[in-house]
């Protein structure tokens, strides 16, 4: 029988060693940095001291009320973005484009874009403030929609995905048994693309939870209203660096918490 020939591209010239090993140290360096400077030994009463725990439970408030947001709105797009036969080509692909905007666009520029839409002269803040007196900028919710909006485009990727992965023929059978479009897609369709889901949210939880940028911009930093964890880790950098790295501790750990839960999505596709 003929050997199975095996993935990749062949054996690298030794010449891309030396590279490969500096981009290795770019990418462990600041981290083992991190590790080996961590106050350890003080480490629990720094994350449960007055610097960190506010900010701590600031951010996991708003950031699971960021990931529902992204749920409730982000299935839907992408059923409708999955969907070959929902919205023209063209629109779909318009839609997609807009999606993916806020994963280049620089996050102090959509703290900006957030202003210019939602502040007190925004294009939709000013009625607001006008008819019904609300402000958002620098408030909770304003740290709420920042964080929802450099969410929501990983909810929507990994779910358009996982749903373009189901096997259309599920759907058209549940058509046959009389189930309608809406029964047929929280029933059968999305009960498939879980995986996909839960992937999604778990993404989207993480970057909430470590949104910087347009959160300052936007919301500001205000202690126990919008200063989340990145928040207080900039600010104590000068001030407290001890409480500073403790912060950025509990931030990698998050990260990695999210690779390991995810390992068989991304990992298992490159063995």
């Amino acid at each position: 029988m003929p050997r199975r020939r095996r993935r990749g591209a062949g054996r690298a010239s030794r010449w891309l060693l030396a590279p490969a090993l500096l981009a290795l140290l770019l990418l462990a360096g600041p981290l083992v940095a991190l590790l080996v400077r961590a106050p350890w030994r003080d480490l629990p009463a720094l994350l449960a001291g007055p610097v960190v725990l506010p900010a701590l439970a600031l951010s996991l408030v708003t950031a699971l009320t960021a990931t529902v947001l992204s749920v409730l709105l982000g299935v839907p797009l992408a059923a409708v973005l999955a969907a070959a036969d929902a919205w023209p080509g063209w629109l779909r692909r318009l839609a997609r484009a807009l999606v993916t905007v806020p994963l280049v666009l620089p996050p102090v520029v959509g703290g900006i874009a957030l202003l210019l839409l939602l502040g007190r002269t925004g294009l939709l803040g000013a009625p607001l403030f006008a008819v019904a007196g609300i402000t958002i900028p620098f408030s909770t919710a304003a740290v709420v929609i920042a964080q929802t909006f450099v969410a929501l485009p990983f909810l929507v990727l990994s779910v358009e995905g996982a749903l373009r992965g189901v096997d259309a023929r599920y759907a058209a059978a549940a058509a046959t048994l009389g189930a309608s479009p809406l029964v047929s897609f929280t029933r059968v369709v999305l009960p498939l693309a879980a995986p996909g889901l839960a992937a999604g949210a778990v993404l989207a939880f993480a970057r909430a939870l470590g949104e910087f940028g347009a959160t300052i911009t936007f919301a500001g930093s205000l202690p126990g209203v919008t200063q989340t964890l990145p928040i207080a880790a900039y600010l104590a950098l000068d001030q407290q660096p001890a409480a500073a790295i403790a912060i950025a501790v509990l931030l990698v750990a998050v990260s990695v918490a999210v690779l390991l839960l995810l390992r068989d999505r991304w990992l298992g596709a490159l063995r």
